[in-house]
């Protein structure tokens, strides 16, 4: 299989600018580059299948270049539906640290920032140079900002394609890349680049869009959504992205595989014949789970993360230290207690029961577990026999709800 057929073939092509561009991609040696603008400190799962398209391309013989638009982040790309918040230059400048760092230590792709060379052009020959090839009845026709016309469309958003043009065309001639690649919704932009360079120099650039990676509502994944998985695991932890992963809808864990990871057609075609034959098992969530967390975090964390999965789902937190038990259970409410407290009391005044009465009536149904114990005496003193790592206590009520008890210290 070409890379241009692996490629296709994980769904990873949409719209290519000539058909000469498959042939360049399997033969040739091309630099290419992609964008993103730095609205965060860390990228997220949503950028995460660019990065890796970059590494196919870069182990066949290409030479990848991202871009992280200092310049353009001070702008903001059109959005369908409001022009987004604009913010601070100290914060654009650490957000462009900590991706060029992040994208440095995982992949080692060089990285580059259009602040550097956009900060010295002036208005008028940004105009001159650039604007003058803009018909502006050509940018009314990208879908983009068609989309915004309706409800309004700012000059500031309108000039965004103009940069990220410039941008293609600064590369082009400062580090020969001719080929762009990004998601779908940046094709009117990408396509300006590619008119760009061919208007002023006479030569040809290329590019391609990849689709978009959606979760099952057809929602993309990032910040601006709601749904951001972090690739920091300071931000998102490793447990957090394997329940992430585990937990994937059915109908999205295929086209995940493909996206995601560097397992062959062979071996994602026999998960794909597992799933459908037992999707119970998960054998292919689990497969997805272990490449991506291992590929980003490193194999400890994925086993880590699996280690504490496996306890959550067993209720048997013993294997489990504290920092561990508290990393799965940061979302579930908590609250602090002191040793040779009566369970009945611990239950009432944190919430985990409303009265007395329909605390009883759990313990004696054996629905209260304490570290994985059923409790069934309403007169049980909590002791430091009950606790994990001398300062923990896990209440189970019923299958489903927990709550994270942590000792008092002793003034």
């Amino acid at each position: 299989m070409t890379l241009f057929e692996d490629l296709k073939w994980r769904g990873l092509i949409k719209d290519i600018t000539s058909p000469e561009l498959e042939d360049k991609l399997n033969n040739e040696s091309l630099t290419f580059y992609w964008g993103t603008d730095p609205t965060a400190d860390s990228l997220h799962i949503g950028h995460l299948s660019s990065l890796l398209v970059a590494k196919r391309l870069k182990e066949a013989g290409h030479y990848p270049i991202l871009l992280v638009g200092g310049a353009t982040g001070l702008i903001g790309d059109p959005r369908p539906t409001a022009e987004r918040s604009i913010i601070t230059k100290e914060e654009l400048l650490k957000n462009f640290e900590g991706i060029k760092n992040q994208v440095t230590e995982l992949f080692g792709y060089e990285v580059v920032n259009n602040f550097d060379w956009c900060k010295e052009i002036n208005f008028i020959d940004f105009l001159r140079d650039y604007g003058k090839y803009f018909n502006v009845n050509y940018m009314l026709d990208k879908d983009i900002i068609r989309r915004r016309l309706e409800t309004g469309i700012t000059y500031t958003e309108f000039s965004y394609m103009i940069i990220q043009a410039l941008d293609f065309m600064h590369l082009f001639e400062s580090k020969n890349c001719i080929l762009q690649a990004a998601g779908s919704d940046q094709w009117g932009n990408i396509t300006a680049g590619v008119d760009l360079i061919r208007k002023k120099t006479g030569k040809e650039a290329y590019a391609f869009t990849m689709p978009l990676v959606t979760d099952s509502t057809g929602k993309k994944l990032g910040k601006s959504e709601g749904n951001a998985i972090w690739l920091d695991k300071t931000k998102t932890s490793s447990y957090e992205m394997y329940q992430y992963l585990i937990n994937l809808e059915d109908e999205m864990i295929i086209s995940y595989l493909k996206v995601f990871t560097f397992l062959s057609k062979e071996e994602i075609e026999l998960l794909e014949q597992k799933h459908q034959s037992n999707p119970h098992l998960r054998e292919a969530h689990k497969a997805l789970a272990k490449e991506l967390i291992t590929f980003l975090h490193g194999e400890d964390e994925y086993k880590k993360a699996l280690k504490i999965s496996e306890s959550l789902f067993s209720g048997d937190f013993k294997e489990l230290n504290s920092d561990e038990i508290k990393e799965a259970l940061k979302e579930v409410p908590n609250f602090e207690f002191e040793l040779e407290t009566n369970i009945l009391d611990i239950l009432i005044n944190n919430n985990i029961c409303s009265s007395k009465r329909e605390a009883r009536e759990l313990l004696n149904s054996n629905s209260i577990t304490v570290n994985n114990q059923k409790i069934t005496d309403e007169n049980y003193v909590i002791s430091n026999k009950d606790l994990i790592d001398n300062q923990i206590l896990i209440i189970k009520r019923g299958k489903k709800k927990y709550y994270l008890g942590l000792k008092k210290e002793s003034n």
